[in-house]
């Protein structure tokens, strides 16, 4: 008699099972997220876009994976890249180089014609910031994917 008394019942082993798999899906969707480096802010609206700021000076925006690895993906690229205007003065004859910033999507003007996706190892990355919609640089983008 003591030996029925002393067995778990089937309702409560099944939710022994039910709160452990769920326990365990929850654990391995937080370690993929982490893993990919997707963000649960719940700060404003954020875009898919990231800003990755090198060691070298240079910027690169997209669509970054893989934080927490040595190597981020950053895929959609575009940076900044910067041109010498030569521009007359008024009331002088020498001209004043003037500096004009624009968006360079990866892979369009290269002479190499590199794949639009990058791997960035991350000991040459100071820090990575994730880019509002209403972001210059996320409009800038939305109008180039827009014209084409």
């Amino acid at each position: 008699m003591e030996q029925l008394m002393d067995r778990p019942k089937p309702k409560n082993r099944l939710r022994v099972v039910v709160l452990l798999a769920t326990v365990v899906v929850l654990v391995l969707l937080g370690y993929y997220l982490q893993k990919n480096g997707v963000s649960l802010g719940l700060g404003g609206r954020v875009s898919d876009y990231q800003a990755i700021f090198l060691t070298n000076g240079q910027v690169y925006f997209g669509k970054a994976s893989g934080i927490n690895s040595n190597y981020v993906t950053l895929k959609d690229v575009y940076y900044l890249q910067v041109s010498q205007v030569l521009q007359p003065v008024q009331g002088k004859k020498e001209n004043q180089p003037q500096q004009s910033i624009s968006l360079a999507k990866l892979g369009v003007t290269e002479l190499h014609k590199p794949k639009d996706e990058m791997m960035i190892n991350r000991d040459q990355i100071i820090f990575i910031e994730d880019l509002e919609m209403d972001s210059q640089v996320v409009q800038a983008i939305n109008k180039y994917k827009a014209s084409l």
